[in-house]
């Protein structure tokens, strides 16, 4: 199941590789509504606005795993196009021992700013405690979910988008039965939803570790291997440090749209939330589509196939054109479905509708241009360019900033929620612009290199 990606047609390749992936997105969704469900119609409307509270928080930590995995692992994929083994393997090791020293530095960062972070955003007084227990023990569970996810990027890297997804799919319902162990049989409330979601990442993390020792031969680390290499450090923090910055820089703006909406009350949180949920799980093709091109033009940038590379980014758009056109109709639909899910019977949904039909009819509107962000992006990273992440980092962050700070000096909600949509709208300009750009000078650098050689 380990593919080169450099031969035959770029569509059906991508699409081929892509589904496992989407796959496991969808269940990662899945798995994560299920706990929002659970803690909503077992503990309380209050705890459902708490974990939802804290989503842009949980946005900002996931951010930096996946940030900072899909950047170290890129040097993996150019190594494998490039079919340099020895060079694989030994990325993939260096890229553990960045992904050990970022958890940590993560972990203990986390620890220290959460009462700050929590107060800053405005969380209201009678869901805080439940939002903080949840936030905290995700936090402190960190190391399982960056874990898993490099070497699930890892195995993605060499062409193998597959068996993530299995052992991601036992993740998910690993973490359903917790869930009710922990939170209808032990009482844990929102404590229990995120210790939940740290025992299943890290059972699907240890799977991984497994597999890759057992029958991967191209990253079974060498004892010799155990150290960092300076010149493949350099190589993987300059990608996956800009990728991970970026990630924070959105989940700032993020933050800050976060903030604007708590001040409308724990029923309008929880509104949001729920649709915030649905609006997740319908989009996401668009973070699938993204590690697909990471992998791909990682494997064909190593090759030296530059045309291959843009034919590879133009097939991924056909493919997030029809997939935004289907969800956003999927996304009406499901809507009212969907929500009844999260509140115990009892509850009366005509209060919590207004706030989620507002969030999820803005969204809608703008999911090519989150494809866009998602596609190109990672092809730039891909190709070394990581920085360029940053800049499309900081035009989401702008634009939430100056949605957010208007829609507080107006007492807008409706504003407040358009955040999301119109940060995907700049960014996704933003996004096709530079990467024309980076391509017209990859083009140049490979003319550069090949006279040279000539």
């Amino acid at each position: 199941m380990n593919n080169k990606m450099t031969k035959g047609k770029p569509l059906p390749i991508i699409l081929k590789f892509v589904i496992p992936i989407f796959l496991g997105f969808v269940f990662q969704q899945f798995y994560n509504m299920v706990d929002t469900v659970i803690v909503g119609r077992f503990v309380s409307p209050g705890a459902l606005a708490a974990v939802g509270s804290t989503g842009t928080i949980m946005f900002l930590v996931m951010g930096l795993a996946n940030g900072m995995t899909t950047g170290y692992t890129v040097l993996i994929s150019q190594k494998f196009g490039a079919g340099d083994k020895e060079g694989t393997r030994r990325a993939f090791v260096n890229a553990i021992l960045l992904g050990i020293i970022s958890t940590a530095i993560i972990t203990v960062i986390s620890y220290l700013i959460m009462h700050p972070l929590l107060k800053l955003m405005n969380t209201p007084a009678d869901i805080y405690d439940d939002a903080y227990a949840y936030i905290i023990t995700i936090c402190l569970g960190s190391f399982a979910l960056i874990g898993y996810n490099l070497l699930a990027a890892s195995l993605r890297a060499i062409g193998n988008s597959r068996t993530p997804l299995y052992f991601l799919i036992l993740a998910a319902l690993l973490n359903i039965v917790l869930d009710l162990v922990f939170i209808i049989g032990l009482k844990l409330g929102t404590f229990g939803a995120a210790l939940a979601t740290d025992v299943s990442q890290g059972v699907s993390a240890l799977l991984c570790i497994i597999y890759i020792i057992r029958k991967i031969d191209v990253l079974k680390p060498h004892k010799s291997d155990w150290h960092l290499n300076k010149d493949y450090s350099f190589k993987q923090l300059n990608i996956g440090i800009p990728m991970a910055l970026q990630f924070g820089i959105t989940a700032s703006g993020t933050m800050v749209m976060q903030a604007s909406i708590n001040i409308y009350g724990s029923v309008a949180v929880g509104g949001f939330t729920a649709a915030g949920k649905v609006i997740n799980l319908m989009t996401a093709g668009m973070p699938s589509l993204g590690q697909t091109m990471a992998a791909y033009v990682g494997q064909n940038y190593g090759y030296g196939d530059l045309d291959r590379v843009h034919q590879g980014t133009k097939d991924a758009m056909k493919i997030a054109v029809v997939y935004s056109l289907l969800n956003a109709v999927l996304s009406l639909v499901l809507l009212p479905k969907v929500i009844s899910l999260f509140f115990d019977s009892g509850v009366d949904l005509s209060s919590y509708m207004p706030y989620a039909w507002t969030y999820v009819n803005e969204c809608i509107l703008f999911y090519i241009p989150l494809g866009m962000i998602f596609i190109y992006r990672n092809a730039m990273q891909a190709c070394g360019y990581g920085k360029t992440a940053l800049t499309l980092g900081i035009v989401e962050l702008l634009t939430r900033l100056a949605t957010a700070f208007i829609s507080m000096k107006i007492g807008s909600y409706a504003l407040a929620v358009a955040g999301d949509g119109l940060a995907w709208l700049t960014a996704g300009i933003f996004s096709i612009i530079l990467y024309l750009f980076v391509l017209k000078h990859i083009r140049k650098s490979f003319a550069a290199a090949h006279h040279s050689e000539a």
